[in-house]
């Protein structure tokens, strides 16, 4: 049950981190859900130690939920960077 709650919770993260980018055209659900499990681990890697907040992707946790956010939006955003780079 864990890794469905995981799947839904991740897929929303990075949905709302692609409407924060302006990214959300290019995006579909399965990049979504990517986007959103790779930002919270991100998120409960290095920006929940720095916050003070503790949780997990498997739980429903709003303050899980934010982290995820703002990990998808810095995992994002490091794309950008990246694909910016890059000669098109």
């Amino acid at each position: 049950m864990g890794w469905i709650i995981a799947i839904i919770v991740g897929g929303v993260a990075g949905w709302l981190a692609s409407i924060v980018m302006n990214r959300n055209a290019s995006m579909g659900i399965f990049w979504n859900i990517v986007v959103g499990i790779i930002g919270a681990l991100i998120g409960n890697a290095v920006l929940a130690p720095l916050l003070g907040f503790g949780g997990s992707i498997q739980t429903f946790d709003l303050g899980a939920f934010v982290i995820a956010i703002l990990g998808a939006i810095i995992l994002l955003a490091i794309v950008n960077l990246v694909q910016r780079g890059r000669v098109r």
